[in-house]
């Protein structure tokens, strides 16, 4: 009973503090609009990017246009999801060491949401849009034989894939109470990993597809699941049900990341400013 009361006392706090942002960035409505279509086509150049090297190639590591389109539109929803609802976590580093993580440690909220709903940015539903339209094309477009299984496994890919990103949100965060600030070491992990998951297994060397399933499952984001769909072997030796396993490694992947956060806090020392 604690344990939900404690969830459901942050989720309050958390739609609270975000409530405050999103009223804040709503003032001035048609800057808020400019920004939002700037993130839009900001996000878009990894696309065109994409679009570019077909300009000049039939297939990229085997694969065509629409597949590598799904991998894309995949990954950038999920992590825009993510990134969203807990991209501010990344500037943890600098509130420690301006000591107004401690202001946050006092509060009567759980500190994981009040450090997540900082700085919400409606904005960032940019990122998002593009994600989605760039998928939208690619289900239209690719050449599957769709049954039952394979379309449902698409919206489960997506929310699993947006509870992966946000646990590695979330220990990345754990991380840089360790490591007094490592923003970098973050993004590397996140904005690092859904550009990696944008392009199919086969580009990458073996040893790296391993580490992304094995390790930090990131691959459980889209690409497992995705070859399934795409009716395409894994480069990695995985039983035919690990293409339904991506729910239970979000769970897996949030449960860590959860311990991670308490323990840092437990092992958190101000910096006495």
């Amino acid at each position: 009973m604690a344990e939900r009361s404690t969830l459901v006392e942050g989720l309050r706090a958390y739609r609270l503090i975000a409530g405050m942002w999103v009223r804040s960035g709503m003032t001035y409505r048609t800057s808020f609009v400019f920004t939002v279509v700037g993130n839009l086509l900001m996000t878009g150049l990894d696309f065109v990017s994409i679009l570019l090297m077909f300009s000049q190639v039939d297939s990229l590591g085997g694969w065509s246009l629409p597949e590598i389109a799904l991998l894309y539109g995949l990954s950038a929803t999920a992590f825009g999801v993510a990134d969203m609802l807990l991209g501010s976590m990344d500037v943890l580093g600098s509130r420690m060491r301006d000591g107004s993580f401690d202001v946050l440690l006092v509060r009567p909220a759980p500190v994981l949401a009040q450090v997540g709903a900082d700085r919400f940015a409606v904005r960032r539903l940019g990122r998002v849009t593009q994600g989605a339209l760039v998928l939208g094309w690619a289900l239209v477009s690719v050449d599957v034989d769709w049954s039952v299984p394979k379309v449902l496994l698409v919206p489960v890919m997506l929310v699993s894939g947006a509870a992966i990103f946000s646990a590695v949100f979330v220990a990345g965060a754990a991380f840089q109470i360790f490591a007094q600030d490592a923003a970098e070491v973050q993004n590397a992990f996140t904005y690092g990993g859904t550009t990696l998951l944008q392009y199919p297994p086969t580009v990458f060397g073996k040893d790296l597809v391993r580490g992304v399933t094995f390790m930090l499952p990131l691959a459980f984001v889209n690409w497992v699941p995705a070859t399934y769909v795409l009716d395409r072997p894994y480069p990695v030796g995985l039983p035919g049900w690990a293409a339904f396993a991506s729910p239970l490694v979000a769970v897996g992947c949030c449960l860590l990341a959860g311990l991670a956060w308490r323990t840092g806090l437990r092992s958190y020392r101000s910096t006495g400013s």
